[in-house]
């Protein structure tokens, strides 16, 4: 996993772009996973610079959401198809043709599940996520993959927490009309992303960014599925990295990998015998 630590959400969001971008593959027709809320939306007006320049083209790309409510009505401006229309497509270029977005408008729980079975073949018969982009809940949610979701679990039916339900309710005109469930990737359906970028800023994220990269791989902090990841990029602003008990490492890790000469190196540790020099450690 990098660990990249910016002053502000605003270098957060050039890095977490920079990021996306060098995770997709060269020529037409990449694929990305797409997340909501505020936390990514200075990465996709990134990207979407990054288009105007010409250093990306997202005109036959496909993005597929994250997760969907259950139960708002086709056409609804909380509905994420319409967030992600407004936030995505009409941003960085991405056509509407190309979002996919779980359906939640199944009228039985079959129907539903039906539904989230089509969604992860609909990835799979897209060739896979090339880059998946995410946020993080308060409470370590990925998606809306709640503590308690399993490490494995493929796109499916859920029920909402308290929790999640407060925090969203500011985007809608009551606390009620909030819906209950929703249809959201699993956690091994986001494990198959060929690269994860997750992106985080403010101090309200501090505990769950520092759950999901230091503490234990656990269904109690969903987050940490990026543990597990091969090719995983967290990037946080100051508050969102003031948790980290290993900031100094990956500050030093974010300098890349070249060996700087021995003269140059910074002192050794303190604690080895006078006049023995240990050797470089190597990456692992």
């Amino acid at each position: 996993m990098e660990v990249i630590v910016t002053p502000t959400p605003e270098s957060a969001a050039s890095a977490a772009a920079q990021a996306v971008l060098s995770g997709l593959p060269a020529g037409a027709g990449p694929v990305l996973g797409l997340a909501t809320g505020s936390s990514p939306l200075g990465l996709y007006a990134e990207l979407a610079a990054a288009a105007a320049a010409g250093r990306v083209d997202f005109s036959t790309a496909k993005g597929f959401a994250l997760d969907e409510y259950v139960g708002l009505p086709a056409g609804h401006v909380q509905s994420y198809r319409e967030v992600l229309i407004r936030e995505v497509c009409e941003v960085i270029g991405l056509p509407m043709a190309g979002l996919n977005v779980p359906d939640g408008s199944g009228a039985t729980q079959a129907e539903l599940e039906a539904g989230a079975a089509d969604y992860d073949a609909a990835i799979a018969a897209a060739g896979g996520v090339d880059v998946q982009i995410l946020g993080i809940g308060a409470n370590g949610h990925v998606g809306f993959n709640e503590p308690g979701s399993s490490l494995s679990s493929r796109t499916r039916l859920k029920r909402l927490t308290a929790r999640t339900r407060l925090d969203n309710a500011r985007f809608f005109e009551h606390d009620g009309d909030v819906p209950t469930h929703c249809i959201t990737q699993g956690l091994g359906t986001v494990l198959e992303a060929r690269r994860l970028v997750l992106i985080a800023t403010g101090a309200a994220k501090a505990a769950a960014v520092a759950a999901a990269v230091e503490g234990p791989l656990t269904a109690s902090c969903p987050g940490s599925i990026l543990q597990w990841h091969a090719d995983a990029v967290v990037v946080l602003d100051e508050a969102a990295a003031s948790g980290l008990a290993n900031r100094e490492y990956y500050d030093d890790a974010a300098r890349g990998l070249a060996l700087a000469p021995l003269e140059r190196r910074g002192p050794l540790c303190a604690t080895a015998p006078s006049g023995i020099i240990p050797p470089p450690l190597q990456e692992g």
